[in-house]
């Protein structure tokens, strides 16, 4: 072997340590719907609509893995993650991922009475969530956040937030008139600033989407998320294109 060669090798024997931690990671994955795949319209779960075209699914089948626990829920809140997902976490959990805080401000209510109600409803409790993004989610969220660094204290805590709903201009036949997104959308950007805020403040990794998903929302022509569907608890959630397209290079280059 000349030296020249023998040199060239010297990179790859220090870089293979790294593959071998890679499949040594315990992987939990908690949150609400964002996170189970609600939306993506195929579950194993039919409680929880946890399915496996989610991101958590995604991303472990394309990591080597020593364990890998989706307790994710449809319709979660941070009461919900405490009393009910929390029990997955261990002193050996390495990476933990969730997106929570949507249903602690009843965001999907506010969605329901813009998409029915007037312009000045859509306001109205858009206000009202606002209120409780600023005023009850920070001390929820602290919480939630604390509770998870203490039950799995080596691992990294990923905290990926939630996309903008809406594209604007034309939508088509009975969509959410142009006022109301904008609304919603400017009600997604105060609880996704808020969790940003709180996820950093606490030292977890914050994964911001919104930026992913620009020129994907409802009303795209390519959208990554769903429109007013049948059946209606899949509305407004990501598709199997937002979860794979969206939410899973996020979190992989959250983890690069």
């Amino acid at each position: 072997m000349s030296a020249v060669s023998g040199l060239a090798l010297i990179p790859l024997l220090f870089t293979a340590p790294a593959a071998a931690e890679t499949a040594d990671i315990n992987y939990v994955a908690l949150g609400d719907s964002y996170s189970s795949g609600l939306g993506t319209r195929d579950y194993d779960d039919s409680a929880c609509k946890r399915g496996p075209a989610a991101y958590p699914e995604l991303w472990a089948a394309s990591n080597a893995t020593a364990s890998y626990d989706f307790v994710a829920c449809a319709g979660a809140t941070t009461d919900d993650v405490l009393a009910n997902q929390i029990s997955a976490l261990e002193q050996g959990t390495d990476l933990v991922t969730i997106t929570i805080g949507g249903n602690d401000v009843g965001f999907a209510d506010v969605i329901t009475t813009c998409r029915t109600g007037s312009n000045a409803d859509c306001d109205e409790v858009g206000e009202e969530a606002e209120n409780e993004v600023r005023d009850v989610l920070p001390g929820l969220l602290e919480e939630t956040y604390t509770a998870i660094t203490e039950a799995a204290p080596s691992a990294q805590v990923v905290v990926l937030g939630y996309p903008r709903l809406f594209e604007m201009g034309s939508c088509g036949f009975g969509s959410i008139g142009e006022p109301k997104r904008e609304r919603l959308n400017q009600m997604a950007d105060t609880l996704g600033d808020a969790i940003a805020d709180h996820a950093t403040a606490a030292g977890l990794t914050h994964v911001d989407v919104r930026d992913n998903f620009d020129g994907h929302g409802v009303c795209a022509d390519d959208p990554w998320l769903n429109g007013t569907t049948v059946p209606l608890d899949e509305s407004y959630h990501p598709n199997g294109a937002g979860h794979a397209e969206g939410y899973l290079p996020a979190l992989t280059g959250a983890l690069a």
